[in-house]
């Protein structure tokens, strides 16, 4: 079934495939901060006064989430153009 594909060829094609799931996994950072976003500017329409608190804290939550979109694209980038799995060949 794989005749006529060299090896480099299937595992760069793997990288590839790889690469796009990882960045499948931004997608989901991407929706959470824009509900952590939604849900912070309702929080300091009803509570005017606690506009700091929520800010910071929304702010940390959207930072911790995110990481993992950055690690994700880390991971695709390395995939695609620093090709580790080629070594192993």
């Amino acid at each position: 079934m794989l005749q006529g594909i060299s090896n480099e060829a299937f595992v760069l094609g793997c990288s590839a495939i790889g690469a796009g799931i990882a960045l499948i996994a931004g997608l989901g950072p991407g929706i959470g901060q824009g509900f952590a976003a939604g849900k912070g500017a309702e929080a300091v329409g009803r509570q005017p006064e606690a506009k700091g608190d929520i800010m910071q804290t929304m702010l940390l939550g959207q930072a911790v989430a995110e990481t993992t979109g950055i690690y994700s694209l880390v991971v695709a980038i390395i995939l695609l153009f620093v090709r580790p799995l080629l070594a192993g060949l």
